[in-house]
């Protein structure tokens, strides 16, 4: 805040001092002077071209310093498949803009000081020719194709149906957290309706659904490593954003407009502790669309096991149901019997363990 006040500060003093600058001249004029006024033309005309050329000067030293501050934040690790798509695809059209970007902006200021006026030069007039306006016409053309050719190819890729054995997740977001439900063995999740939503039945899951007795949520996301892995994603009020920078994935999570995203994540966190030398890195989930005033609370850990480790943790967690068997009380008497059913064979299944 402070930096931005300084940086405010001497702006407004810029703009005064020019401001000043520009009155003296005026004043001159009207007084008449015709001879003060040309003397003061010339010397305004020389301080605009030298400050054109200081501008470049000391712009392209900010644009260095700035860019090369930014660089750790530009340039994640990448943790994903498709991360490498995508970030092949920016850095291209960042060096291709990023070219056009400094030749451009250095011929601008650099002519203007150059080509300052002077009495001893006239402007050479040059209205018109067909062959350069054709050049600087196809070649932009040409590459901004090009760079669209290739951005609808990897996009493409990347929205392309997700494998069959993708390991599915809802991810829903709301004022102001993530919540996350996933399928149980039978790798379905159960329906869920907004009408079914309350204080404990967040997800407002339907019971009534034979392949809801086995979804648990988590206060973690975890992912395999290795496997692919879709989300589906909703929001329960206002317009959220799933952000996972490492897995470049970003999607909008819409109310009433369900979207979803697969990837296939290829570092498990410990070996991007690792890679990063930071022992206490983690993923994040986070919240990039401002969604209220407590939008810098949505952020969830995410944690990429080996596939081993992934199933043993899903092992370990129960059916949402079994947590809060109360909510069966709303559905119909083929739901309780269904979760009934479902724990006796469990029981079967242990006592068929034991004696094995």
């Amino acid at each position: 805040m402070i930096a931005f006040a300084i940086g405010l500060s001497i702006f407004l003093l810029l703009v005064i001092l020019f401001l000043l600058f520009r009155i003296g001249t005026l004043a001159s004029i009207f007084r008449g002077s015709s001879e003060r006024a040309a003397g003061t033309t010339k010397t305004s005309n020389r301080v605009n071209s030298t400050l054109m050329l200081l501008f470049l000067i000391l712009g392209g030293a900010a644009f260095i310093w700035s860019f090369s501050a930014s660089w750790d934040d530009m340039n994640q690790p990448i943790a994903s498949v498709h991360g490498e798509w995508t970030d092949s695809l920016f850095w291209t059209t960042m060096i291709i803009i990023g070219i056009v970007f400094v030749i451009t902006q250095v011929l601008l200021f650099f002519y203007a000081y150059r080509y300052q006026h002077r009495d001893d030069k006239r402007a050479y007039y040059y209205p018109h020719n067909n062959k350069l306006e054709i050049v600087w016409t196809m070649i932009p053309a040409i590459v901004m194709a090009l760079l669209v050719f290739g951005g609808w190819k990897t996009w493409t890729k990347i929205t392309s149906a997700s494998p069959e054995n993708a390991e599915v997740i809802e991810v829903m977001g709301k004022q102001f957290n993530w919540m996350i439900r996933y399928p149980g063995a039978d790798g379905k999740l159960g329906v869920a309706k907004y009408t079914l939503i309350d204080a404990v039945n967040e997800f407002g899951i339907d019971f009534s659904d034979k392949n809801s007795m086995d979804d648990f949520t988590a206060l973690e996301l975890h992912v395999p490593k290795g496997k692919p892995v879709l989300f589906k994603i909703r929001a329960r009020d206002v317009i959220h954003s799933v952000f996972m920078p490492q897995f470049r994935l970003k999607m909008d999570a819409v109310p009433g407009m369900p979207t979803k995203f697969w990837f296939v994540p290829t570092k498990t966190t410990e070996e991007m502790r690792t890679e990063t030398g930071n022992p206490d890195f983690i993923y994040e989930l986070a919240c990039t669309e401002v969604c209220g005033r407590g939008h810098f609370a949505m952020r969830m850990v995410v944690v990429v096991d080996e596939p081993e480790d992934y199933e043993k943790w899903k092992a370990e967690q129960k059916p949402f149901v079994e947590q809060n068997p109360d909510l069966l009380a709303k559905f119909s008497d083929g739901a309780k019997k269904q979760l009934a059913l479902e724990k006796r064979a469990e029981g079967k299944a242990e006592e068929v363990k034991t004696a094995l």
